[in-house]
């Protein structure tokens, strides 16, 4: 009995190989139609496109659309004036996360070194493609070491963030002229 199962699997082994083979002769068509009735991928170039449902420049997701200088090219899905100007203000700090395409900077906590016992994380938020100063927001938090050891939170005032979305606005601003000057 073993040895006919043994046979029966070579023979089918045998069989599918010799099927594979013989396709080998079938003719291959060379040139690629630039329409095909019914194909709703493929268009003429001189076909008007389509609309969608996403208007009439289609889905941009990685923000390859049209580049103004207002919108600071493309790359990113913010204005990339002021993501690179919110990352050059916080440089001096750790980062925990940075997202391009949400436009969303977070900081570690980071402790000066003239004050060891307070620390300071932020989080940035970038809201749009223009270099407006209403396309920025900055939140700033603090807390300060406790007798015990741990930490308290500890308030900020609201100039703080204000000052940090300024220097930021300001930061943005002399990259994008030293970008209009090349």
């Amino acid at each position: 009995m073993r040895g006919s199962g043994r046979l029966s699997l070579a023979a089918a082994a045998l069989l599918l190989a010799g099927m594979v083979s013989g396709c080998g002769d079938v003719p291959v068509e060379q040139s690629y139609p630039e329409s095909i009735p019914g194909n709703r991928g493929a268009r003429k170039s001189d076909e008007p496109a389509r609309e969608t449902v996403f208007g009439p420049g289609g889905f941009d997701l990685f923000g390859g659309g049209k580049v103004t200088k207002e919108s600071g090219g493309t790359g990113v899905g913010v204005n990339s004036f002021l993501w690179r100007a919110s990352l050059d203000t916080v440089s001096f700090m750790p980062l925990s996360s940075a997202d391009p395409f949400g436009g969303v900077i977070i900081t570690e906590w980071y402790a000066p070194p003239e004050t060891p016992n307070e620390r300071f994380k932020m989080n940035i938020y970038i809201l749009g493609r223009e270099l407006r100063a209403d396309g920025l927001r900055v939140a700033v938090f603090r807390q300060n070491r406790t007798a015990a050891g741990g930490w308290a939170d500890a308030g900020v005032t609201s100039d703080t963030a204000t000052n940090l979305e300024n220097q930021i606005l300001v930061r943005a601003r002399q990259l994008r002229i030293a970008s209009a000057s090349k």
